[in-house]
């Protein structure tokens, strides 16, 4: 009997889109044959997404929700090949009921939408993905906000936290987690606070800016560097970036206002965004 490998069975479930046990199943069945154990989930109807393999998902929906007293909220994003079939009802809803389902039981949507998924690709004939997925729940005192933007194109998740439980009704604080959306979303920041950046992101980075000034003493150099990679996080990091609606202000800036208007400490805890088809 031939040895059925993780890798093998990897394999075989980035190809068919098949559970796991099912593909081990099939691979065991087939002694390892790779077309034979396709033919077989094929037939069983666990591998529609086979003859679609070949073809890009750029397309689809970037959605949102949020429970009902919107302390959890969730995002998803599906693709599809083309812009026609993201503009239906029926992607639309399937779209819906992952967003939903992330809401109610996590990002690890496992088994539970693998009969719809089936159905979605069965009934387009395109090539439909569950590309990602986010769910935030709220931590402590504050607020969580999601925007979608572009008609579902870019989609963005924050969470403002505060240490009085006034303050999350408070204008200021309403506006600011308004905003700090807003930015999120034009402005597509890769990470909170420079902090989060990796060492070797940084390393990168200063590597290019030591290319352009080379020749000139080091002392120089080292100045410049630090100019060029305090540039780099206003770019990167959401705390140091412009602000969008007052360039003159830094995102930071706008927090220490809130926080003085309503006479509590104010955070960025988190965010994710999602565009469409970018990584």
């Amino acid at each position: 009997m031939a040895e059925i490998s993780v890798a093998m069975i990897n394999d075989l479930r980035q190809r068919t889109n098949a559970g796991m046990m099912d593909c081990k199943k099939a691979l065991i069945d087939t002694q390892g044959d790779m077309d034979a154990a396709i033919k077989i989930l094929r037939e069983k109807g666990l591998a529609i997404q086979v003859k679609r393999a070949d073809k890009e998902s750029k397309e689809g929906i970037i959605r949102a929700v949020a429970s009902a007293d919107a302390k959890t909220m969730a995002m998803a994003e599906v693709n599809t090949e083309t812009d026609f079939v993201a503009k239906t009802d029926n992607f639309k809803n399937f779209v819906s009921a992952v967003t939903q389902k992330v809401l109610e039981i996590g990002e690890d949507l496992g088994e539970s939408m693998k009969e719809a998924l089936m159905t979605i690709v069965s009934q387009t004939g395109e090539n439909v993905k569950i590309r990602r997925t986010a769910r935030f729940m709220q931590d402590g005192t504050g607020k969580l906000e999601s925007y979608i933007h572009m008609g579902g194109k870019v989609g963005v998740l924050v969470e403002v936290g505060c240490g009085k439980a006034e303050t999350v009704d408070h204008a200021a604080f309403a506006e600011l987690v308004h905003d700090l959306a807003l930015q999120i979303a034009a402005a597509a920041p890769r990470y909170l606070v420079p902090e989060e950046v990796p060492a070797d992101v940084v390393e990168g980075e200063k590597d290019i800016y030591r290319n352009q000034v080379q020749g000139k003493p080091e002392n120089i150099v080292e100045n410049i560097l630090k100019g060029k990679i305090q540039k780099f996080y206003s770019d990167v990091c959401l705390i140091h970036q412009p602000f969008v609606k007052e360039p003159k202000q830094s995102i930071t800036d706008i927090v220490q206002a809130c926080a003085k208007a309503t006479g509590d400490t104010v955070t960025i805890k988190r965010f994710v965004r999602f565009q469409l088809g970018a990584a």
